[in-house]
């Protein structure tokens, strides 16, 4: 049998963290290896605990979830450990830097109990971003600010291949590898190895960061219009 994945629980609500707890439980999958009330604990038994997946809420006293998903998710000791954003509001004007900071996605604290059982299976796999039209909407309306400072130069994208920015298109586009093999007549496979070169090239934590890229470089946008 598998070895458990490790959930760490970050909520400043002590309800909320024995609600998840509880839930987190029942699956024999998944195990709770600790709790953190604030986004400096959550740092710090990030650290300890040997979590491999952190569900992290954005609004914590001090040290907010946005801050504590940077310092997690640049320290090169915690690089297996993947950061789940959970939010009041799907649709957050911090997600999109907790994105771009390096969690792996974003869930509804409203997501039914199965949902959240299987985001963290899938945050914790890399193999596809959570609320995939959500997060498309996020990004489209944050690059729609005037103010977002971003570049969003396409020559960001020199380094890939065709075939590379033709999959980090639909990679951007919520698809996920089977959706992606199935779309080029291609195994998964080759998909994967695709995706994981194009990470590597465009310094990318994860699969989330991809589709960050996409929408900051107008590589999905154009494809569509």
């Amino acid at each position: 049998m598998s070895t458990p994945i490790g959930v760490l629980i970050a909520d400043d609500q002590a309800l909320l963290r024995a609600s998840f707890t509880t839930l987190v439980h029942s699956t024999p999958d998944l195990r709770v290896v600790g709790e953190a009330g604030t986004g400096e604990e959550a740092v710090r038994r990030a650290r300890t605990t040997g979590a491999d997946v952190v569900l992290m809420d954005i609004r914590m006293p001090g040290l907010d979830g946005l801050t504590a998903t940077r310092q997690i998710t640049a320290d090169v000791n915690l690089a297996h450990v993947k950061v789940l954003i959970l939010t009041t509001f799907e649709i957050d004007e911090y997600v999109f830097e907790a994105l771009r900071s390096g969690a792996s996605g974003f869930l509804g604290k409203s997501a039914e109990p199965g949902d959240l059982l299987d985001a963290i299976r899938i945050v914790h796999r890399g193999d596809a971003l959570l609320s995939p039209a959500a997060t498309r909407s996020l990004i489209s309306r944050y690059l729609a600010r005037p103010d977002h400072g971003l570049d969003t130069t396409p020559a960001r994208l020199d380094c890939l291949t065709q075939r590379e920015r033709e999959i980090l298109t639909l990679v951007g586009s919520g698809l996920s590898n089977d959706d992606i093999a199935a779309h080029l007549t291609v195994s998964p496979h080759t998909v994967k190895t695709h995706v994981n070169r194009t990470m590597t090239k465009l310094g990318a934590h994860d699969r989330a960061q991809l589709v960050v890229i996409a929408y900051e470089t107008g590589l999905v946008r154009s494809a569509h219009r």
